[in-house]
């Protein structure tokens, strides 16, 4: 059991998401019924072009109520692609963004609605979680910035595991990490209280449990109920308390090197737990629990089990990139419970490029 008088302070506050979530396999065909709900009559669905079939038959499916289909989401945001969608929301008419996918079209409808207030109804169909947050990542010149608003938390989250039942196991392992590593780092935030904190373990935990069970059988519809539901979790925990060094790094790498952003959480998360684990030991007690008591290790480990990457240098960094990230990951650092050292994280950083076990 959580102990969360070792987790939060004694006075906290605590801001209660106001995203309205609708749950549930079938729950795809409520789309229109949720786009009217908002006061939407002409939806813009968003997509990547690889799920642009998908995209195009929701539009279908909303008729009258789809003003067409924007289907070039990228990975981080770039503002370059949000200058185009936002072109394509003038030209439509649309007053509102259907986003259909994972984080990167989540994050295109956030961009968009960031800018013009449109209202957003989002139909997750990964683990990223980023849907139930008010946070937008964004990419220009290289740099990945983040910006926190209300206007950017989606009105409407929709969770229909029967989406996700053939979404590939390396994507499901992946995705699935990068939820945990929001949880992971809301059990040691500068502003966490109790509430987020059983969020955060109960997130991992679903996870810890569901993530095995779709690697065996990926289309186990309890196991992909299961990812959902720690994946919301998650998402919410990053939407209500404060991240830290391991954000910072995956921003930093995402950003400046273009490596892939749930491959990089998946690589990055034991090592940044492992850098932490002293400095907020009572924290992230509970959570090492559940990894034998060694949270860094344990990650490590299962992400091993599941054929998940463990290593930068597969996704094409360089050990030449290593000092320039380095140098990058400790310019404004985010809070961290550990002080953010240049040796130290250039250390960290060199074992996840090699693919070796976090110390």
């Amino acid at each position: 059991m959580l102990d969360t008088a070792r987790t939060a302070r004694p006075g906290f506050t605590h801001v209660t998401n106001p995203a309205r979530i609708v749950f549930g396999p079938g729950t795809l065909s409520r789309v229109a019924e949720e786009v009217a709900g908002q006061g939407g009559t002409r939806a813009l669905v968003l997509s990547t072009p690889h799920q642009k079939a998908d995209a195009e038959a929701l539009a279908a499916a909303l008729g009258e109520l789809a003003a067409g289909v924007f289907a070039e989401a990228a990975m981080h945001t770039p503002v370059e692609v949000t200058v185009k969608a936002m072109a394509a929301f003038t030209a439509t008419g649309a007053d509102c963004v259907v986003a259909f996918g994972g984080g990167s079209t989540i994050g295109l409808g956030k961009a968009i609605a960031y800018r013009n207030g449109a209202p957003q109804i989002v139909v997750a169909t990964t683990y990223a979680g980023s849907e139930v947050t008010p946070i937008l990542g964004q990419t220009e010149d290289g740099v990945k910035t983040t910006v926190r608003d209300a206007s950017i938390l989606p009105e409407v989250v929709i969770y229909d595991p029967d989406l996700t039942l053939g979404l590939p196991v390396p994507m499901s392992v992946t995705s699935g990490f990068n939820a945990i590593a929001h949880a992971v780092e809301g059990l040691y935030a500068q502003d966490r209280n109790p509430v987020a904190s059983l969020m955060a373990l109960e997130g991992i935990r679903a996870l810890k449990e569901a993530l095995p069970r779709i690697v065996a059988g990926p289309r186990d519809p309890e196991a992909r109920g299961g990812a959902l539901y720690g994946s919301w979790l998650c998402g919410t925990v990053l939407g209500t308390v404060g991240m830290a060094l391991h954000h910072k790094l995956c921003h930093t790498l995402g950003g400046s090197f273009d490596l892939p952003h749930a491959e990089t959480h998946t690589i990055i998360l034991p090592h940044s737990a492992a850098y932490n684990a002293g400095a907020a030991a009572d924290a992230l007690a509970p959570a090492a629990a559940l990894f034998g008591g060694d949270l860094g290790g344990g990650l490590w480990d299962l992400a091993g089990e599941l054929g998940a990457p463990r290593a930068l240098k597969d996704f094409g960094l360089k050990e030449a990139d290593l000092d320039r990230a380095a140098d990058l990951a400790v310019k404004n650092p985010y809070w961290n419970p550990r002080p953010v050292e240049r040796d130290a994280i250039r250390a960290l950083l060199r074992r996840a490029w090699a693919g070796q076990r976090p110390e």
